[in-house]
């Protein structure tokens, strides 16, 4: 068998197979993480496929202990696997389908629960027509981000974590905290007045998990003059208390923000870690909405 030459052989390889392959998905997932994450589980598919050829090869065909084997067959019969991988991955069902949803849950990229559309607020249709799932939602969303971003400037806190911590909160805007006068807190996100707090508060029947059950109980929070405040307050919080300091140190990772606060007991919900990193999803695909 003619000698092939080994260029051949690297220009069937992609992804991971040399230096340009991983640079382009590295520009893909800044760009794109989702397709990013597909293409990278279709290139462990495809190299998973040639390692099962091989093996296969190996346990059924003469010569397997190499010594019949020359330079070209090898190459050859590399890159045959190499081809018949390269058009088996990525098939609807297959084991690319498998590790890309591994990869969208451990990176928060799978899109959590969407709201019920509220048709109170909305024109009907008017989701529809914008494309955003629930159009309360993407108004509570572009109606905080602003006062998040301030806050993101001030721990490092992804601006969409806090913005979805407060949906989760108040239910999206529609259970914000009210005075025993029925007016509003400002309290997105449900932080207690401690002894030491100077500001306004108010009486709030709220639910707790104690001993794992849920009850309704009366405590005392804190009052703001605006949502801005809220947002204000919230990153002092996190920043100034070494209670969060895991918190902040988690970054852009969704999951190690909403584990976080769990550990450091910001709630008793002992799910709360769970429907906070939905809520992230949530937020994340509304925000994609508002700015496509």
């Amino acid at each position: 068998m003619a000698a092939i030459p080994t260029t051949a052989l690297s220009s069937a390889r992609t992804g991971f197979g040399d230096a340009r392959g991983i640079e382009s998905l590295r520009q893909k997932a800044a760009a794109d993480p989702k397709t990013a994450v597909r293409e990278a589980a279709k290139q462990f598919e495809s190299l998973f496929m040639q390692e099962l050829l091989k093996t296969m090869r190996q346990a059924s065909e003469p010569g397997q202990d190499g010594s019949l084997d020359n330079e070209g067959s090898k190459l050859g019969r590399e890159m045959l696997d190499s081809q018949w991988a390269a058009k088996v991955a990525g098939r609807p069902g297959g084991l690319s389908d498998v590790i890309a949803r591994q990869l969208e849950r451990n990176m928060g990229l799978q899109p959590g629960p969407i709201p019920k559309p509220d048709t109170a607020s909305a024109p009907i249709g008017a989701a529809q027509r914008s494309g955003i799932p629930t159009q309360s939602a993407a108004d509570f969303v572009a109606r905080h981000t602003e006062s998040a971003k301030a806050a993101e400037a001030a721990t490092g806190i992804p601006a969409t974590f806090m913005v979805a911590q407060a949906a989760h909160e108040s239910g999206w805007g529609k259970k914000e905290m009210k005075a025993a006068d029925g007016s509003n807190t400002f309290n997105l996100f449900g932080i207690k007045a401690s002894p030491n707090w100077k500001g306004a508060t108010a009486d709030v029947v709220t639910t707790e998990y104690i001993n794992g059950t849920a009850r309704k109980v009366v405590q005392k929070f804190r009052a703001y003059a605006s949502y801005a405040e809220s947002f204000a307050d919230y990153a002092s919080l996190m920043k100034n208390s070494p209670r969060y300091a895991k918190v902040v140190a988690a970054g852009a990772d969704a999951k190690g923000f909403a584990q976080g606060l769990q550990n450091a007991g910001y709630a008793t919900d002992p799910a709360y870690a769970s429907k906070l990193g939905k809520v992230i999803n949530t937020t994340l695909r509304l925000q994609r909405s508002l700015s496509a």
